[in-house]
């Protein structure tokens, strides 16, 4: 038996009788996949089980999801994270039910054509929800071909990628696609780990050259990564006669339609506090001073790690119980003065939700 032969019957005996039991997996219903590749991209497989049961109940096929208003497939996407993913499930949601009648194109090229979607999640869902003959290759499909395959080049570049694709089609067994490129996958976030490989557990182990030449922490080869770029960043909870006050990010740009307290940059040389009462006039026109700083929070993103300073503000020269007032905004599309009960309706930033989980705990009791 040739070694592709071998290593493709290994690889899909171990899948057939290890591969977890994942909600998406057991009709293979396109909607289903589809929802499933999208939040799969840069989540951890097992935070995307809970999401992905909750969104299919609120939104349980494609027209349901094209019906929907923006506002409420990003409540449903919050925590998530990278959300032009949520907004292109909408787009492309949308573009289905008024282009190809509501059923889920079947062809990779057609799939490549909506919004969201590039080369591995369009071969993905056909081969998983067609049975279409093409591989799939993703993160963990590129680690785990690098070892098997001893690709000593850069796989993230043009020509770590044609020999590691060279691969993944030689190793693919017609007719059985999806099986097999869920196995890649399911090897990669299991067992073939990038850090920490349970090599002894492998099925693959036998016909591994990285292992064969003990050099499977080099592989796969990998760029150079980008710097982390440190942000200092202050944002202010504004409260008036018990309202707190949200606006509505512009359509395009970081977390495009997302809510948020105002905030930006601390400039160099100013203090956190000043740096939130310049935002708030800047962005709304509303002169305020700071009652205190409700917390520090830091989170992290692809490139960068922002510090986030937070703070209660109220209006300077109003009355506690004044009527709200309207502001001049220049860098949101809507603004809106809600109770603390009201904010949970509302899609915010990672870095605001904690801080809204914060408050839930200490704000109400200043």
């Amino acid at each position: 038996m040739a070694w592709e032969s071998e290593v493709t019957e290994a690889l899909l005996d171990w899948y057939a009788a290890s591969r977890r039991d994942l909600p998406w997996r057991r009709d293979h219903a396109p909607y289903a996949v589809w929802i499933s590749e999208i939040m799969a991209q840069q989540t951890q497989m097992d935070r995307v089980v809970g999401y992905f049961e909750r969104f299919m109940d609120r939104f349980p096929d494609l027209p349901a999801l094209a019906r929907a208003d923006e506002d409420a497939v990003l409540k449903a996407w919050e925590g998530l994270g990278y959300y032009n993913r949520a907004r292109n499930l909408l787009a492309a949601a949308r573009i289905v039910v008024e282009t190809h009648d509501g059923r889920f194109p079947d062809t990779v090229a057609a799939i490549r054509a909506l919004p969201g979607i590039g080369d591995y999640t369009a071969a993905a869902i056909a081969s998983i929800a067609f049975g279409v003959d093409v591989a799939a290759v993703d993160a963990n499909v590129l680690r785990v071909l690098a070892r098997i395959g001893d690709i000593d080049q850069p796989v993230k570049e043009p020509a770590g990628k044609t020999r590691v694709r060279e691969l993944a089609e030689r190793l693919l067994p017609p007719g059985r696609a999806g099986d097999y490129n869920q196995a890649l996958m399911e090897l990669g976030g299991l067992v073939c780990r990038p850090k920490t490989p349970d090599c002894p557990r492998c099925p693959l182990h036998r016909h591994c050259q990285a292992l064969h030449l003990e050099i499977v922490a080099d592989r796969p080869v990998l760029s150079r990564t980008p710097d982390i770029v440190p942000m200092n960043v202050a944002t202010g909870v504004l409260v008036q006669a018990g309202r707190i006050f949200i606006q509505k990010r512009l359509p395009k740009g970081a977390w495009a339609n997302l809510w948020e307290f105002p905030g930006g940059r601390i400039e160099p040389g100013e203090t956190p506090e000043a740096a939130i009462v310049r935002e708030y006039d800047e962005e709304t026109g509303f002169a305020t001073s700071v009652a205190h700083k409700l917390s520090v929070i830091r989170h992290g993103y692809t490139t960068y790690r922002v510090t986030l300073h937070c703070f209660l503000l109220h209006l300077s020269g109003t009355a506690p119980e004044a009527v709200p007032p309207v502001p001049a905004l220049t860098a949101a599309q809507q603004a809106l003065w809600v109770s603390p009960a009201e904010l949970g309706r509302y899609a915010f930033p990672a870095g605001h939700r904690k801080l809204i989980d914060q408050m839930a705990q200490s704000l109400w009791r200043p």
